[in-house]
C-alpha cells in the first residue's frame, strides 16, 4: 500500500469511545461520537446502535482514523468486531513526540495537550464527573445518555481543534507508522496474558498470613529481620561475615534501596531470595494485578509512554511488574502452548549496527559477543568457551553493559565485585577494541548536547533538559531504537492474526494452539528477524525460544527459588502444584 499524503484521504474521522473496562476485562462501548472533518457529518451512536460487525463509518485506505490515545478506540473495534482502519493517527502520540523530555505543565492528557495549545476545552471537573459515570455501568437514565454523548462529543470537538493545530507540522508517514502500532496494542491488550487463578486467588485469600511464613522460611539463612521488620544492623553484619561490599549513603548508613539490592545480587546470587522478599513485603498488591474473569492479565500496554517510547504498562497490573517470583503464575490453558521469544543480546547488536563498528558486528555475528569481545581483548586465548572462561566472561559481559548505560569505573567496580582499577581496566579494553563505536557514540552525544535533542532512526525525538546527565544519553540509541524494533515486529505479527500475549521490554510472549505451535515460532522469529533488518539495515539480530507447554508454567531463574518457597507456605490444594 502506497504511503499516503493529505490528500489521499477522502474522509477524515476523528472518533472517541466512553467504555468500561474494570480491570483485567476488554472494553464494553458504551456510545461513539465521530466526526468526518471532510463532509462534516457527526455521528452520535448508544450501544444498542453500535452494530457488531457493522462501522458506522468508512475505514478503506482513502479514510483517515483519528484519536487520542488510539488503543483505546481501537480496543472498541475489537470488541465489537469492527475492522482495523487502514490508517490511524494517534494524536498522544504524536503530542507526546513534540514535548517528549519537556514536561508539559498539564500533562499529556487531552486536556493536557489542548491547554499546551491554549485550545478551549472541558472542564476538568465536569470531566471527572462524565467519566465517573461511564465508568459505574448501566443503567443510565435518558438524560444520563444524552449527557455521557455530549461529553463524549465534546472531546471529539476538542480532539478536532488539536488535529487542525497539530497538522501543519505533522510528519505524515511517519505519524501513520506509529498509530499502526496502536492497532497492535488493542490486539495484544485483548488477547492478554493466561494466568494460573486458582494459586493467585489462594495467595489473595492468604497473603496476610503468608507474609510471617516467607520471612521465617527465607530469614533463617540471613537473620536479619525481626517480626516483619528488616534491621538494618542485622543486615551489616551479615554482609561482613559474607564479605560482601556495599555502597553507602553520605552520612554512612548502607544503602538499602532496591537498584543497590539488585546491582550487588547480580554479584552476589545469595542475596536473590532476600531482594525477592524485600521487594514482596514492601511493594506486592496482589489485590492491583489486574486479573479479568476469564484468567486473562490484561492492562493498558501504555505505548510510548517512556522518554525512549518503549511501552510503560502498570508495575503492579502487570503480571511482568512486581516481583519475578509471580510470573510463574504464568500458564497456558489447556490445548494452547506459550513461547517467550526475545532478541539475543539486542542491545549489542544495535550498537554494532548503527556505529557501523566492524569488530562489533563480528562479535555480534559470533553468536556470543561477550566472549568474542574478551578474544579479541586478548584476555583469553582463542579457543576458550563460555565453560571454560566463565568468569572472565561474565566481567566482559557486565563491561558491556556497564557501557551501555554510561557507568563509570566506581560503579561498575561495584557491580563486579573488583577493584576500581580493574574495572577501568576493563573499561578502557572496550576502547581499545571498539574505536569505532566510541567515536560514533561520541558523536551522537556530542550533537545531542549541541542540538539539544536526540532521536531513534524513525524520528521519535527526546529533548533535553538542563538537568539530564549526559551519561544517560549513552544507552538512548539502543533504547528508543530497540522500541521501534519492537513495534515493527508487533505491527508485523499481530496483522497476521498470531497472538501475542504481550510484548516485554526486547521480547514477545506469544500463544498458539499446539498443533500449530512450532510454525508459529518460526513465523514469530522471522518476524522479528525482518523487524531488526528494517530498523538496523543489513544486520540481522538473533532470537531465543522459551517454550511453555501444558502442564508447566513460565519460569524465571530470577524468582525461582523464591516460588518454591511460596509454594511450600501456601495452603493446600494450590500449594501442591508445582
Amino acid at each position: 500500500m502506497a504511503l499516503p499524503t493529505w490528500s489521499t484521504f477522502a474522509n477524515i474521522y476523528v472518533v472517541d469511545f466512553e467504555f468500561s473496562a474494570p480491570d483485567g476485562e476488554s472494553p464494553r462501548p458504551i456510545c461513539c461520537v465521530a466526526r468526518n472533518l471532510r463532509s462534516g457529518e457527526l455521528l452520535r451512536l448508544w450501544e444498542d446502535e453500535l452494530m457488531p460487525g457493522c462501522p458506522p463509518y468508512r475505514l478503506d485506505s482513502e479514510s483517515l482514523f483519528v484519536a487520542y490515545y488510539a488503543s483505546a478506540e481501537l480496543g472498541c473495534h475489537l470488541a465489537l468486531d469492527w475492522p482495523m482502519p487502514a490508517w490511524t493517527l494517534d494524536l498522544y502520540i504524536e503530542f507526546k513526540r513534540l514535548v517528549n523530555g519537556t514536561a508539559p505543565p498539564c500533562g499529556y492528557s487531552l486536556l493536557g495537550a489542548g491547554q499546551y495549545f491554549g485550545l478551549p476545552i472541558l472542564d476538568v471537573d465536569e470531566k471527572q464527573t462524565m467519566r465517573a459515570l461511564a465508568l459505574r455501568g448501566g443503567p443510565w437514565t435518558s438524560a444520563e445518555r444524552v449527557a455521557l454523548l455530549d461529553y463524549c462529543q465534546s472531546d471529539v470537538d476538542a480532539l478536532a481543534l488539536l488535529f487542525e493545530r497539530m497538522r501543519p507540522a505533522l510528519d505524515l508517514s511517519r505519524a501513520l507508522w506509529r498509530g499502526q502500532y496502536m492497532a497492535a496494542c488493542a490486539r495484544m491488550e485483548r488477547v492478554g496474558i493466561p494466568i494460573d487463578v486458582s494459586i493467585l486467588d489462594t495467595l489473595r485469600q492468604s497473603w496476610d498470613q503468608l507474609k510471617a511464613a516467607l520471612i521465617a522460611k527465607v530469614d533463617v539463612r540471613y537473620q536479619v529481620f525481626e517480626a516483619e521488620t528488616f534491621k538494618a544492623d542485622r543486615f551489616e553484619q551479615y554482609l561482613a561475615a559474607h564479605g560482601i561490599p556495599w555502597e553507602r549513603t553520605d552520612t554512612g548508613r548502607l544503602k538499602l534501596d532496591d537498584q543497590t539490592f539488585k546491582e550487588r545480587s547480580r554479584c552476589f546470587p545469595a542475596l536473590d531470595a532476600l531482594r525477592e522478599l524485600r521487594v514482596s513485603l514492601a511493594q506486592l498488591r496482589l489485590t492491583d494485578l489486574a486479573v479479568g474473569q476469564d484468567g486473562r492479565n490484561r492492562t493498558l500496554l501504555s505505548g510510548y509512554r517512556a522518554k525512549t517510547s518503549r511501552n510503560a504498562p502498570s508495575t503492579s497490573k502487570f503480571i511482568f511488574g512486581p516481583s519475578t517470583w509471580l510470573r510463574h503464575l504464568i500458564r497456558p490453558d489447556v490445548g494452547t502452548g506459550l513461547a517467550y521469544i526475545d532478541w539475543s543480546q539486542q542491545e549489542f547488536g544495535i550498537a554494532a549496527a548503527l556505529s557501523g563498528d566492524p569488530r562489533m558486528i563480528d562479535a555480534y555475528e559470533s553468536g556470543d559477543p561477550y566472549l568474542a569481545f574478551a578474544k579479541q581483548a586478548g584476555a583469553v586465548p582463542a579457543e576458550a568457551t563460555k565453560m571454560s572462561h566463565s568468569t572472565v566472561r561474565e566481567q566482559f559481559k557486565s563491561c558491556v553493559l556497564a557501557v551501555q548505560y554510561g557507568m563509570g569505573s566506581e560503579t561498575f567496580a561495584r557491580r563486579i565485585g573488583q577493584t576500581p582499577a580493574h574495572a577501568a581496566q576493563l573499561l578502557e579494553l572496550h576502547h581499545r577494541t571498539y574505536p569505532v563505536f566510541w567515536r560514533w557514540i561520541d558523536g551522537v552525544l556530542s550533537y545531542a548536547l549541541l542540538m539539544n535533542r536526540i532521536h531513534s532512526v524513525f524520528g521519535w525525538v527526546l529533548q533535553l533538559d538542563a538537568h539530564l546527565n549526559p551519561r544517560t544519553l549513552q544507552n538512548y540509541p539502543m533504547q528508543t531504537n530497540g522500541a521501534e524494533m519492537l513495534r515493527a515486529a508487533c505491527c508485523r505479527i499481530t496483522e497476521t492474526g498470531i497472538r501475542v500475549c504481550a510484548p516485554v521490554h526486547d521480547a514477545l510472549l506469544i500463544e498458539a494452539p499446539l498443533e500449530q505451535f512450532d510454525e508459529t515460532i518460526v513465523a514469530v522469529q522471522t518476524a522479528m528477524a525482518a523487524a531488526s533488518r528494517l530498523v538496523l539495515g543489513s544486520l540481522t539480530l538473533r532470537s531465543s525460544v522459551t517454550r511453555i507447554l501444558p502442564p508447566s508454567r513460565f519460569t524465571d531463574p530470577r524468582g525461582a527459588e523464591m516460588w518454591r518457597t511460596v509454594l511450600d507456605v501456601l495452603p493446600e490444594p494450590a500449594g501442591v502444584r508445582a
